[in-house]
């Protein structure tokens, strides 16, 4: 046999014990006649003793970095204990080793503080797994996996396997395609989401579906994008919005106990789409702290209450910046009312970078005494000071920040740079875990550029049951672009919800359209013509004919639950073989041309003068 126990075995408990044991040299040092070799495997490192006796073999098969080595010995008791490590009570006397396998020097130091940068990392991969940084991320993925399994196996879940290799039905993002032999001049798609074949499952019976599977979509990356990334697909039969969310909030809960040990008691609260725009400025807020975005001006088209910018008297000249903006918000950051000048200039800046794209920042201070002072003095008096602050629900020591512009992209800058005071302030730290569900999206967004209705989450998405009617009595079409806010299907709420981790939307779903009438509306709702959705749809416009039940489910992002859970931002981190920023695998070198024998074979000719 190669090895008895694994690096990360022996204890104090096995002193006199012989033992074989076989791993990868971590380091070699030499003391005059002895020589110190840490070996290392996946499970840890155990360190080996190579006394006098082994010295002149030493210098005939000297050891290196990352050389395979097996060894047979004795476990005996360190004299320099190391407690930084499970096995650093102990240490293997060896009696006789042989190299199993020599290594050229590594491109970089394989352990947790490398000196490698990512590029290199990506291209020795295999080498990037040795690391215990990366290993610990794996393991904290299959603990994730494991925990799933286990909980929708208890709660009756099938797993089921779906096809890879499907019909191009384009919506959203670009498919991934692949050329038919067989089929010459015909194309399989790479399934975005398993989302018609769990649905077809639902209609086939079996009524608790999951499965942890990867989808593919051809979009423009970034840290938390892959183009190839996995889902926890989980669909249910004769279920309403609420036992959706019964079921699922149980399943991260368990994931939170078995993979962090952390049992999650608290109630979730639930919040509708609509407030966390306006108190967030996005839909999948981060709610471990308040700081909440104050709307101090309203845009014309949302009838709420008086605007605090125009219900008392400017003291001095108008404020043009505030006057001719859509829209004014504010957050109050708490025990900031002593920043700096600099500090205040070096927040303008940050909201002026073209990622944020504002054109500055304004900002009150409301000092421990209750006086204010402000970057708009001249403009506002002490009273219209006050009244804002009272507004923003500002204490004696915050520091109020405002923003004023185009009301979409002051809304966004406002809830980035809410996240940033946050972090700044350390109020969003990486043990610190907090679930909510946002519920009541619209079904449909406007597409100005085409002037027609987009669906927010998929077409398949049921309209709340209180919305059916309207969008089954309403013609879709848009008459005037400029009243499209008017028009009944505006207001169309979806049977859809979201769950949000910490800021970031972990999993999203909804109740489906399970009727053929309703199906066929929403698709000509989106625009397609008959002809259109019976090509792309048929297949599930059809199946609907035949007793399909009510249905809905919920897709997790299985790699982002995985870097939350394990504090780090991007989703690489927890990939076994990850796609750079360009999507490409430099270990690999893929995507890569085929030759002209292959193209022939596929009946496609390529033209590269585009």
């Amino acid at each position: 046999m190669f090895r008895s126990h694994t690096c990360g075995e022996l204890r104090i408990t096995h002193a006199g014990e012989a033992v074989t044991l076989a791993g990868w040299v971590q380091t070699v040092r030499k003391f005059g006649a002895i020589t110190f070799v840490d070996l290392r495997d996946r499970y840890g490192i155990t360190q080996l003793l190579f006394g006098e006796d082994l010295n002149s073999q030493l210098e005939i098969q000297p050891l290196g970095r990352e050389f395979v080595l097996q060894i047979k010995g004795k476990v005996s008791e360190r004299s320099n204990k190391n407690k930084n490590i499970p096995t650093g009570e102990i240490e293997i006397k060896v009696e006789t080793f042989s190299i199993l396998n020599k290594s050229a020097v590594p491109p970089f130091t394989i352990q947790d503080d490398t000196d490698g940068g990512d590029d290199l990392r990506m291209k020795y991969r295999y080498l990037d797994l040795r690391r215990n940084a990366v290993k610990r991320n794996l393991e904290l993925r299959y603990a994730v996996s494991r925990s799933a399994r286990n909980y929708l196996h208890e709660n009756g879940f099938y797993d089921i396997e779906t096809p890879f290799l499907i019909k191009s039905t384009p919506e959203g993002a670009r498919d991934f395609v692949v050329p038919s032999r067989m089929n010459a001049g015909e194309f399989y798609a790479l399934p975005q989401s398993p989302q018609t074949f769990k649905q077809l499952l639902m209609v086939s019976g079996y009524d608790r579906y999951y499965q942890i599977v990867k989808c593919f979509r051809d979009e423009d990356l970034r840290a938390d994008r892959q183009p190839e990334f996995t889902q926890i697909d989980c669909e249910m039969s004769f279920v309403e919005q609420d036992d959706i969310i019964n079921m699922f909030e149980g399943l991260i809960k368990r994931i939170f106990k078995d993979v962090k040990g952390i049992d999650y008691t608290d109630s979730v609260e639930r919040m509708t789409w609509e407030d966390a725009m306006w108190n967030y400025g996005n839909d999948k807020p981060d709610i471990r702290f308040d700081m909440k975005i104050t709307n101090l001006k309203f845009p014309l088209h949302v009838f709420r209450k008086e605007d605090i910018l125009s219900n008392s008297p400017v003291a001095a000249p108008a404020f043009q910046v505030f006057d001719n903006a859509e829209t004014v918000v504010a957050i109050a950051v708490p025990g900031c009312s002593e920043y700096s000048r600099k500090q205040t200039d070096e927040l303008t800046e940050w909201v002026k970078r073209p990622q944020i794209g504002m054109k500055g920042l304004a900002f009150i201070k409301c000092n421990v005494d209750g006086s204010f002072k402000s970057s708009m003095d001249k403009f506002y008096d002490a009273a219209k000071l006050k009244a804002i602050a009272e507004t923003c629900n500002a204490k004696p020591g915050d520091l109020i920040l405002l923003l004023a512009g185009n009301e979409e992209r002051t809304r966004k800058a406002m809830s980035e740079l809410r996240l940033e005071m946050a972090k700044r302030l350390g109020l969003r730290k990486n043990d610190d875990f907090k679930l909510l569900w946002v519920l009541d999206f619209p079904l449909f967004e406007y597409d100005e550029e085409n002037n027609r209705w987009v669906a927010r989450h998929h077409p398949f998405t049921s309209p709340k049951p209180s919305d059916i009617d309207v969008m089954i009595a309403n013609d879709p079409v848009i008459h005037d672009a400029s009243k499209y806010l008017e028009h009944p299907y505006a207001n169309i709420k979806a049977n859809a919800y979201d769950i949000v981790l910490n800021g970031n939307e972990i999993g999203g779903g909804s109740i489906r359209i399970y009727q053929k009438e309703l199906q066929e509306k929403m698709f000509a709702a989106l625009g397609m013509s008959k002809e259109e959705s019976q090509h792309k749809f048929g297949f599930l416009l059809g199946a609907f004919e035949y007793g399909a039940p009510p249905h809905g489910g919920i897709a997790f992002g299985f790699d982002r639950l995985c870097a939350i859970l394990g504090g780090s931002e991007s989703i690489r981190d927890f990939i076994a073989f990850p796609k750079n920023n360009s999507g490409r695998d430099v270990m690999l070198d893929a995507p890569s041309s085929i030759d002209d024998k292959q193209l022939e074979e596929l009946s496609i000719k390529l033209d590269m003068k585009k």
